[in-house]
C-alpha cells in the first residue's frame, strides 16, 4: 500500500527544507533523531524522490524538493490558519519565520523598525526580508512569500492589498554641493549636474525625465545603480544628482551628509501591502500585518540636517 501523507509529515518536510539536516529539523520538531529520520524515509516512499542527499559534509535537497516546498509551507499556513482561526494568538510563544519580499527603497527605512517592533514581543519570530526580484503574484499563492511592500499594482480576486503610505520622491546631493545653496533648485539648475540613476532593472531613464521632457530640458545620467540606498551613498560622495524616497533621506541624510529637496511635478508612489486570501483568517498574519503598520510611525523620523526645503 502506498505511503500515506499527513499533516506531521509536512511539518517534518518544512522542517528538513529549512534546516537541511535531520538532527536540526528534529531539534525545531522537538522529535528524536532515529524518528525524524524514519519520517524522512516515509516521506521518500510516498514522494518516489531522496527529498534530501549528501553533498560534502552536509544535505541538499532534490530539485523536487525545492519546487514542493512553497506548496508545502502553503498547506502548513492554512492548516493553522482553519485550526486557530477562533482562538486567541499568544504572540510571545509565537515561533514562526515570516518571508517578506519588500522594496529596497522601503526596507532600508521600514525592515529595521519592524524587526525591532516584532522582537520586542514575539522574540522567537523571524522576519526574512528578501530583494524583489520579480513582481509575481505566484509568490504569494504558494507560500513562498508571506507578505509583498513595495509600489505594487497588483490586481487579483485572491490577493488582499492594504495602502501603507505615499511616497514622495524628493532630489538629493551631497550637503556642500552648490545646489545644496538654493532652497528648492531649479530644473535648469538640476540639468547643469550629472545624475545617478537608481534602477534594478538598469533603468536610465524615468518619472524625471518625463517633467524635464515637459520643460523642453535634458540631463546627463552619468551612473545607473541597482537601489535608491546605492544611490545615496553615491550622491553623498559626488557632485551627482540623484532621487530617494523621502523618508530614506529624512531618516538617513545627516549620516551620509545629504540635503533633500523636492521637485514639482514628480508623481507621489503608492507603498502598497499584498498578501494571499487564505491568510486572512491566519491570528499570526494579521499580528503580523498590524505589527508592520505601527512600525510605520516609529520610522517616520524627521531628520534635523538642514536641507533645501528647510528654514534657514
Amino acid at each position: 500500500m502506498p505511503e500515506q501523507l499527513d499533516l506531521n509529515l509536512l511539518r517534518v518536510f518544512d522542517a528538513l527544507l529549512q534546516d537541511g539536516s535531520v538532527t536540526a529539523a528534529s531539534e525545531r520538531l522537538h522529535l528524536s533523531i532515529p524518528a525524524t529520520s524514519r519520517a524522512l524515509g516515509r516521506l521518500r516512499r510516498a514522494m518516489h524522490d531522496p527529498i534530501l542527499v549528501r553533498a560534502g559534509r552536509g544535505m541538499a535537497p532534490t530539485p523536487f524538493a525545492l519546487r514542493t516546498a512553497p506548496r508545502v509551507r502553503s498547506l502548513l499556513d492554512e492548516a493553522s490558519a482553519l485550526i486557530s482561526a477562533d482562538r486567541e494568538l499568544s504572540v510571545a510563544d509565537l515561533k514562526r519565520t515570516f518571508t517578506i519580499r519588500i522594496n529596497d527603497g522601503v526596507a532600508v527605512t521600514l525592515s529595521a523598525a519592524a524587526a525591532e517592533a516584532t522582537a520586542a514581543i514575539a522574540p522567537d519570530v523571524t522576519l526574512r526580508f528578501v530583494a524583489e526580484g520579480s513582481e509575481s503574484i505566484e509568490a504569494l499563492r504558494d507560500g513562498s512569500v508571506d507578505l509583498d511592500i513595495g509600489a505594487t499594482d497588483v490586481t487579483a480576486p485572491d490577493i488582499r492589498d492594504d495602502l501603507l503610505y505615499r511616497e514622495q520622491i524628493v532630489g538629493i546631493v551631497r550637503a556642500d554641493s552648490p545646489l545644496g545653496k538654493h532652497r528648492r533648485p531649479t530644473l535648469s539648475q538640476l540639468c547643469e549636474y550629472p545624475h545617478v540613476s537608481a534602477s534594478r532593472r538598469g533603468r536610465a531613464r524615468g518619472p524625471l525625465d518625463d517633467v524635464l521632457d515637459a520643460a523642453g530640458l535634458h540631463r546627463r545620467v552619468a551612473a545607473v545603480v541597482p537601489t535608491a540606498a546605492v544611490a545615496a551613498l553615491l550622491v553623498s560622495t559626488s557632485n551627482y544628482v540623484g532621487l530617494a524616497p523621502q523618508r530614506l533621506a529624512e531618516q538617513y541624510g545627516r549620516a551620509l551628509g545629504i540635503r533633500w529637496f523636492r521637485i514639482p511635478g514628480l508623481p507621489d508612489i503608492e507603498v502598497r501591502l499584498l498578501w494571499h486570501a487564505r491568510l486572512d483568517a491566519d491570528p499570526a498574519q494579521r499580528w503580523l500585518r498590524e505589527t508592520i503598520r505601527a512600525a510605520l510611525d516609529t520610522s517616520r523620523t524627521t531628520s534635523d540636517l538642514p536641507h533645501s526645503d528647510s528654514p534657514r
